[in-house]
């Protein structure tokens, strides 16, 4: 549902990868100072979704495919929920839904417009960053709301928490894939937005990332999502604080040096030396010569020195059988029993 085939670091490039700066790990972090968001260190939830409840689906990024949007429509509607769709969900600028005026004209009218309880990104790809640093937030603050997407969306999700504490979720978006995304994906978004139950993921032997494991236990604040996302948007601001937190990172169509080069940025920008523990979604389509190292290596390689509990192999992210987490909840890590176990939220 990411909608794309091709690496996200290709299209970002370099981005802001040096803007985080480049102190080798044990130095002093190079990340600057993020001040508090407004209204204390809290976090927020918003009402869960009830039938009848008005949920607005836009594009930040590119524009969805009007037969998947259609199941992800059912879907939603599904559970009894109102649907409607932001002017410029299905206008194409190059490779973007829209111009970034109008994509952010869409997304600040879903988030500021009281009658909307639920924002459900229609897809991926590539754009959030181009808009991120402009999204008016005083309607969000009065008034919060479910907020629903992975991937390109990892730039909106960080500047939400970072400036507003809102808890928003990490899971399918409405360009839906039955073939990617079946029943058990569909119950898992709903349980998340729908009832105020824990979340609890539970290792998949069958992931990738499986056999990366530290043993030890971990609480803090799930944060995170899309490695690459994370990684070029170090010294922005919509990259939160992870101090204390649990990473959480997922990727696709990305060599194991890329995965490689961009945690060994999060290594040396201080990122990883300030963290709780380490959880890791879904590593999709990481392929590299067959002489060389697998993503696991590298994976094993970067995380496996920090002297906190690592957990790999959670069905987070762009592979099959995508489940829905909350993230800027606090969450616990229990590496050796295999479980991710998430407070809800929603209240």
């Amino acid at each position: 549902m990411a909608g794309t085939a091709v690496s996200r670091r290709r299209m970002l490039g370099v981005g802001a990868a040096a803007a985080g700066g480049s102190l080798l790990l044990g130095a002093a972090p190079a990340v600057p100072a993020q001040a508090g968001p407004k209204g204390g260190v809290r976090a927020v939830r918003a009402p869960a979704l009830r039938p009848g409840d008005r949920v607005r689906v836009v594009a930040p990024a590119a524009s969805p495919n009007p037969t998947n949007m259609a199941r992800g429509i059912e879907i939603l509607r599904g559970w009894g929920l109102e649907v409607e769709l932001g002017e410029h969900v299905y206008a194409r600028y190059g490779y973007l839904a829209g111009t970034d005026d109008e994509r952010l004209a869409d997304l600040d009218a879903a988030l500021d417009d009281p009658g909307i309880r639920g924002v459900f990104a229609a897809r991926g790809g590539y754009g959030t960053q181009r808009i991120v640093d402009r999204i008016d937030l005083s309607g969000l603050r009065r008034d919060p709301r479910v907020v629903v997407g992975f991937s390109d969306i990892t730039s909106l999700h960080g500047r939400l928490w970072r400036e507003a504490r809102l808890v928003t979720f990490y899971g399918p978006m409405v360009n839906w894939t039955d073939s990617r995304t079946g029943p058990e994906s569909v119950e898992s978004l709903r349980r998340a937005v729908m009832t105020t139950d824990p979340v609890v993921i539970t290792r998949d032997p069958g992931e990738t990332a499986a056999p990366v494991l530290v043993p030890g236990r971990a609480t803090g604040r799930l944060l995170g999502g899309c490695l690459t996302m994370l990684s070029t948007s170090i010294g922005a601001a919509d990259v939160p604080s992870f101090d204390g937190a649990l990473l959480f990172f997922e990727d696709v169509d990305e060599p194991p040096y890329s995965i490689d080069r961009m945690l060994t940025e999060l290594r040396r920008t201080g990122v990883l030396r300030r963290i709780a523990g380490v959880v890791i979604g879904q590593i999709t389509n990481s392929v590299g010569a067959p002489d060389q190292w697998d993503a696991v290596a590298v994976l094993r390689d970067r995380l496996g020195d920090l002297g906190v509990p690592v957990l790999g192999g959670l069905r987070l992210g762009h592979g099959s059988g995508q489940l829905t987490v909350p993230l800027g909840a606090r969450a616990t890590i229990d590496a050796e029993a295999g479980t991710l176990t998430v407070e809800p939220g929603v209240r």
